[in-house]
């Protein structure tokens, strides 16, 4: 029983130092998972990397930025703002609010990489990104508890989505005069998010805060400042909160 408890345990079991991942095999497998929507990620992180520099921040800043913030939406989202000069607190709003999705997953990657030590925690919080929690779910279906080989599946999703990001986003920063957005490269990149976006409605819940989101975006598409970004959030949090009381308890049948 010991034995097996053990097993279990990723880090007691076959603990691993971080020059020996690239050989691990389930290291490869998230990675080589990920590395399947590198095009779409590519398309991204390319048109990010324009659109910061066309907006007036600067190669350096631009690099800075694109390594810090690390966080394609809340980018495009506040680069707007920036350019037009808007208060500073109107840019942190709308980051954050934008990122406020990632307090959710950030529950759902608990159960599987709650374990670990404190360090690792945060620099796979880091590093993990949308995508990678859908393609985590559904390479281990079994959402119960961690497994062993979870977080080092986790940590080659991580680390191939990032290095996608960050060489197409410092591609499209040094030959963003080369690169213009008229491409369509933008709308690439929306089409990958969407289809991210889309993986993502596993429930009515989902549907029902995505369709009101999305209503409410384009109603308040006049607002100043990109302002409609936030009503639809606050759209999105307000269905999903009263659908969730108006589901039936569990065991109780609908």
């Amino acid at each position: 029983m010991r034995h097996s408890l053990r097993a279990g345990s990723p880090l007691k079991s076959a603990p691993m130092h971080l020059r020996d991942l690239p050989r691990d095999r389930h290291f490869r497998r998230g990675a080589g998972d990920m590395l399947a929507f590198g095009p779409g990620l590519a398309a991204w992180g390319l048109v990010t990397g324009v659109a910061m520099t066309q907006s007036g921040l600067g190669v350096g800043l631009s690099i800075l930025m694109s390594l810090t913030v690390y966080a394609g939406s809340a980018q495009l989202a506040s680069l707007p703002l920036l350019a037009s000069g808007a208060p500073m607190w109107v840019i942190w709003a709308s980051a954050f609010c934008v990122n406020l999705r990632f307090v959710i997953f950030s529950s759902q990657w608990r159960v599987h990489l709650g374990h670990l030590p404190r360090r690792r925690r945060l620099v796979l919080g880091y590093l993990l990104a949308d995508l990678n929690l859908v393609v985590f779910q559904k390479a281990w279906p079994d959402r119960a508890g961690h497994q062993t080989g979870q977080a080092r599946y986790a940590a080659g999703g991580a680390t191939a989505v990032w290095t996608v990001w960050q060489a197409s986003s410092l591609a499209g920063i040094l030959l963003s005069s080369l690169v213009p957005l008229s491409w369509g490269l933008g709308f690439a990149g929306t089409l990958s998010m969407l289809g991210i976006a889309y993986s993502l409605l596993n429930d009515r819940t989902a549907w029902v805060a995505a369709i009101v989101s999305a209503a409410a975006a384009v109603a308040a598409f006049s607002l100043p400042l990109k302002l409609n970004i936030l009503v639809a959030i606050a759209a999105a949090v307000a269905a999903s909160l009263v659908m969730a009381k108006a589901a039936p308890p569990p065991g109780r049948p609908a």
